[in-house]
């Protein structure tokens, strides 16, 4: 509870600093929202999940980001601990005998894209705004591809990530962010510029 109590206060804070009466363009410039760039490739195993369900990759209400309040905080954090400590981290090669696929956990059992995609629908259903629930492809340290989802709220972008128990502001993750989806069409992705690098990062093969 005391991790909760001042990791909140911190994005109270950072509202604060933000100013409230800010217009939202001003909120965007804040190095706690990601900046986008151009259009970009959708990941192949996100083109094949949307051809086997393209309803789920259309045209959406594009919300710029949600007001965070204590409920839709609690919200986050008990679909994150759910899906984090209710499915068992295994590679699609493990599951399907194949490099990727992306789908729902099966069986109790998913890799990082299986966990996002859960943790996107679960938050969709409970009624957050889709465009605000963004699959996001990005490197770790050690250079492999990751995937996690990045909810565009009005204290920052936060990571709900499987490898991480703690819901964290975008830049306080270890990673470098290459792409997510578009918050117009569910379909589409976009490069994310990270300004820690101060350049757009090409996705690595198969993202």
């Amino acid at each position: 509870m005391k991790k909760t109590n001042v990791f909140i206060s911190g994005l109270i804070a950072l509202v604060v600093s933000l100013g409230a009466a800010a217009p939202a363009n001003a909120f965007e410039a804040h190095p706690a929202f990601a900046s986008i760039g151009s259009q970009t490739s959708i990941p192949v195993g996100h083109a094949e999940f949307c051809e086997r369900r393209p309803y789920e990759c259309q045209p959406i209400e594009q919300i710029a980001n949600i007001s965070l309040t204590d409920a839709l905080w609690r919200d986050l954090q008990d679909v994150n601990n759910h899906y984090n400590t209710t499915v068992t981290p295994v590679s699609d090669r493990d599951i399907y005998g194949v490099d990727e696929f992306w789908t729902y956990p099966t069986n109790g059992y998913g890799d990082c894209e299986d966990f996002v995609l859960a943790k996107r629908a679960a938050l969709i259903e409970r009624g957050w705004p889709a465009s605000t629930l963004l699959i996001s492809v990005v490197m770790q340290p050690n250079g492999e591809g990751h995937a996690v989802l990045m909810v565009r709220t009005d204290r920052g972008d936060l990571v709900l990530d499987n490898q991480e128990a703690l819901i964290k502001v975008w830049t306080d993750t270890p990673y470098t962010f290459l792409k997510r989806q578009s918050q117009a069409h569910a379909g589409q992705w976009v490069d994310i510029i990270d300004a820690r690098d101060d350049s757009i990062v090409t996705a690595t093969a198969g993202y």
